[in-house]
């Protein structure tokens, strides 16, 4: 569908949106587990929280002078590959 252009492809737009919304039934087939959403979020922030880190100990360890190689040793990947991925945040 292309994006309406005049006021009344705007404003039948916006209707046929309307409609959409006051017709919709929900079905139970949709929903998510709860339990399963709460797993999927904790292991996001963890990761999350690791990156930070992991982030925070690359930033000490370029300030003490350690080379990109030695990190890359320590993350599990080059030194080209580590310095790639964080020279911009760690500057």
């Amino acid at each position: 569908m292309t994006m309406p252009r005049t006021l009344a492809e705007i404003l039948r737009h916006a209707d046929q949106l309307s409609a959409r919304f006051e017709d919709y039934e929900p079905d139970p087939a949709d929903e998510f587990d709860p339990e399963v959403v709460a797993l999927l979020r904790a292991a996001v922030q963890e990761r999350s929280d690791a990156e930070r880190r992991v982030l925070d100990a690359i930033r000490a360890a370029r300030q003490a002078g350690m080379s990109w190689s030695a990190i890359g040793l320590f993350v599990g990947t080059s030194g080209e590959a580590v310095r790639q991925r964080y020279r911009n945040e760690v500057a």
